[in-house]
């Protein structure tokens, strides 16, 4: 395929608010040493724990933990107006943006008012995170189910958009580009596999943060990370990662066997977008 072709196009609209009227679930969580970078940012993989968390969470505070307790992320958007950094409390606020019968887009605020330490004495904004996940709501064997009636009519009640498609992706692998480094290897940890033997959703992310040690101008601006999971990573793969930078585009590739399972993209947000916050 040929470079041209294979440009992961990225839509730069900022992602639906909520309505003041729209019910939602709030929840905090302190900021851990664990999930924040060298300087002391929290990371993409941080970000996607708590996601993760909250929406386990939310579940559980609700009717639906029985009827409806399977669910698969698709696509993940993570818009990082303002980095969220230690020490801090995060509050996050999640509500659904768009479903349809099997599946629903749930966005979630994440917002942390800094806190200083010895350890990182310095003042810094308050942070400011927007996502947006695509969920697919499953059965026993994962294969795409319809929510239930009470769960459809609890997450419809948070919007107007009943129609929401199945977000699409390029499956193809593109060619190496000359004018970046090889090719090179990730190496999975039997950490990063949950108990269905799939790679973990916030893993993948480890992976884009090591390629953006290399663009330091996307990590320092207000940037969008989008990640498509496509095929899951069994046990023993042997994992390809390919990347591409296409103006102030990061482009990711994870390839197994000759075959896309992941795609992620990372580039800058405009002023506009940052200021219509």
């Amino acid at each position: 395929m040929m470079l041209e072709q294979a440009r992961l196009e990225v839509v730069h609209e900022p992602l639906a608010d909520r309505t003041p009227e729209a019910p939602y679930f709030e929840a905090n969580y302190r900021v851990r040493a664990g999930d924040i970078d060298q300087e002391m940012r929290l990371r993409l993989d941080g970000v996607a724990r708590y996601l993760q968390d909250v929406a386990n969470d939310n579940l559980e505070a609700t009717d639906f933990a029985n009827t409806d307790p399977f669910w698969v992320v698709r696509r993940t958007v993570i818009d990082v107006i303002e980095p969220i950094s230690w020490p801090a409390t995060v509050t996050l606020q999640r509500w659904c943006s768009g479903l349809s019968t099997r599946w629903a887009n749930m966005r979630v605020r994440m917002t942390a008012t800094h806190e200083t330490s010895r350890l990182n004495p310095v003042q810094r904004p308050d942070g400011l995170v927007e996502t947006e996940a695509f969920w697919i709501n499953v059965n026993e064997n994962g294969m795409p189910t319809r929510i239930s009636d009470g769960g459809f009519a609890w997450l419809s009640s948070m919007n107007d958009n009943h129609r929401l498609r199945m977000p699409m992706s390029p499956r193809a692998v593109p060619d190496h580009d000359p004018g970046m480094p090889a090719d090179r290897s990730h190496i999975l940890r039997t950490a990063d596999f949950d108990p269905f033997k799939h790679v973990n959703n916030a893993a993948y992310w480890v992976v884009v943060e090591d390629e953006l040690v290399e663009h330091p101008d996307i990590l320092d601006a207000p940037h969008r990370a989008v990640i498509d999971y496509l095929r899951p990573i069994a046990p023993g793969s042997d994992v390809i990662v390919r990347r591409r930078r296409d103006g102030e585009q990061l482009q990711i590739w994870m390839i197994v066997d000759d075959r896309i399972v992941t795609t992620m993209t990372v580039d800058k947000l405009s002023p506009e977008h940052s200021r219509g916050r």
